[in-house]
């Protein structure tokens, strides 16, 4: 018996091999999908019975399929062969851009992964560039990159990995399994024992010189994510090539400009603390109104209370939860709102943003207490500014 854990787009891809049985907690009863997949309540699932568990990777590791699974490996693991070529990037920030880059530089490749494509639907006969997440990692004990990208790790996803050294660990695990004709780019500060032949990296700075870049198109933070795409393009081709065209995707640090002239920022995709640092950072020298809030994912908000101390600033506080960030804001002396969601959020703002203002939405938060996704969060924050 082959098991699947979650019925998501990730084991969804799997099982139309067919011949599985798939576990779900929104399964209530024995059923069957089209390809004749048996769909079961996960309470049923027999260890004993099961030669082999995927599981869908949000699903945590103290859930209890996964403390009962003896054979339990990743999508990583399954569709792994050594015969194909593959990038990997991860990171805190800027893995999906990066992913995206060097998708747009490289020729005959396939790009997938946490990027919301499953890798069953890729050409094994392309070099891959997938975008790999710490749950991914975290259930992978045989799959490996060719050439691995480690962005800058921050505290991210401590609920769900229990602490900041254990994500660190997930995201750093394919360094285990590289060999020496294998290549990873990654920070200084987290430099690892491994086999891989290890370019190491403090800041921008190093790739430029280290890569020898000659132009650049884009600014912090994507600069890193562009001289990233550069520097796999160079091992690749040992040659430079440009990114003009490139356009980041949307909920990115993105501009919107009100009927009234004036800048709003929408940065939805800024689901942790140090995302929206960099968002920050950017406009520090301009009066910020910032919406912040949702989903705290067991993040520690202190450092970010503290910088923002240090800005001409106001917070408009969103999320079902909100009692963190307004005792903060009481603590750090910033002036708040509380205005529960981004329809508040938005028409409060219009209500004291000038033309000279920078209007943000980068919440340092995940949206699911609220929204579906960070997508739908960014969507509503541009309708309610377009209905001002």
């Amino acid at each position: 018996m082959k098991s699947l854990f979650g019925y998501g787009v990730t084991t969804k891809e799997i099982a139309k091999s067919g011949g599985w049985h798939i576990y779900d907690d929104n399964f209530k009863e024995i059923c069957f999908d089209k390809q004749g997949n048996k769909l079961l309540p996960s309470n049923l699932f027999d260890e004993n019975k099961s030669k082999l568990e995927i599981t869908s990777p949000g699903i945590p590791p103290n859930n209890h399929l996964i403390k009962k699974a003896k054979n339990l490996i990743s999508e990583l693991d399954f569709y792994y062969n050594p015969d194909t070529f593959q990038i990997w990037i991860t990171g805190t920030n800027g893995k999906t851009t990066t992913t995206q880059m060097i998708n747009y530089l490289l020729s005959d490749v396939e790009m997938g992964g946490n990027i919301g494509i499953p890798l069953g639907k890729l050409d094994k006969n392309k070099k891959w560039v997938i975008e790999v997440s710490s749950f991914q990692l975290f259930y992978t004990k045989y799959a490996k990159p060719n050439i691995f990208v480690v962005l800058p790790l921050n505290e991210d996803h401590i609920s769900w990995h229990g602490s900041f050294e254990e994500y660190k660990k997930a995201k750093l695990s394919p360094l285990k399994r590289m060999t020496k004709r294998d290549i990873v780019i990654m920070p200084k500060e987290l430099d690892t024992k491994t086999d891989a032949f290890k370019i190491l990296y403090e800041n921008e700075k190093d790739l430029i010189n280290y890569f020898d870049i000659k132009k650049t198109e884009f600014e912090i933070p994507f600069l890193l994510d562009e001289l990233m795409a550069k520097a796999v393009y160079k091992i690749v081709y040992f040659k430079e090539k440009n990114l003009k065209n490139f356009n980041i995707d949307p909920h990115k640090l993105e501009k919107i400009i009100d009927s009234k002239n004036r800048i709003w920022i929408d940065d939805s995709k800024a689901t942790n603390i140090d995302a929206a640092l960099n968002a920050l950072k950017r406009y520090k020298n301009k009066k910020i109104h910032l919406i912040i809030g949702g989903d705290e994912k067991g993040q520690n908000f202190e450092n970010l209370f503290k910088y923002m101390q240090k800005l001409n600033i106001i917070l408009y506080i969103i999320g079902e939860k909100r009692d963190n960030f307004i005792n903060l804001a009481k603590k750090y002396n910033i002036t708040f709102f509380d205005v529960q969601n981004v329809d508040k959020a938005v028409k409060k703002i219009d209500k004291n943003l000038k033309k000279n203002e920078i209007a943000l939405l980068s919440p340092a938060c995940a949206s699911l207490d609220q929204f579906k996704n960070y997508k739908k969060r960014g969507e509503e924050f541009k309708k309610c500014i377009k209905s001002l």
